[in-house]
């Protein structure tokens, strides 16, 4: 018997910190079931250094995080997408390409990190705290039996995680 690989793409505005901090959970909490990926509206370009620190702590390799556009997974190439779930508030209300598929779409609000000010010791505590909150969520949503469940009820429950 196999078992379903989910893809999941999670998207922010500037793919910099909270985004790639659930790509690296997902991928390594989920143990094989997700194929994470994120991406944003307006990528950043770079990975915040804070979110480097989170991930790395986890043990995910972090060589290959970087800050890409959402439309490099709106090509018919891409990776069909199972869940798509946005994680800032900014990019929930934007207008999203279309996904090849049709996957399952989502919303967590969590406040902005990488907006903090303050000295290291400040933005550290900040993206700890974020880190711990996407971390509840994700492993919330990872121990849901997805194989076993439809459309509706994925989405019922991706939206139901506070």
């Amino acid at each position: 018997m196999t078992t379903q690989i989910f893809n999941v793409l999670i998207l922010c505005t500037g793919n910099s910190a909270r985004s790639i901090m659930a790509e690296a959970l997902f991928n390594q909490l989920g143990q094989g079931k997700f194929k994470a990926y994120s991406a944003g509206s307006h990528p950043t370009g770079k990975v915040n250094p804070f979110a480097v620190e989170q991930v790395a702590a986890l043990g995910y390799p972090t060589d290959e995080l970087r800050s890409k556009s959402w439309d490099e997974f709106a090509t018919p190439d891409a990776p069909k997408m199972d869940i798509v779930i946005t994680v800032c508030n900014n990019a929930v209300s934007e207008v999203c390409p279309i996904w090849p598929g049709t996957p399952i779409s989502g919303h967590w609000g969590f406040e902005d990190p990488a907006a903090v000010q303050g000295s290291d010791e400040d933005k550290r505590a900040a993206f700890a705290l974020i880190w711990g909150q996407i971390q509840g969520y994700v492993e919330r949503f990872i121990r849901l039996p997805l194989e076993s469940m439809d459309s509706p009820s994925i989405k019922h429950e991706l939206d139901g995680i506070k």
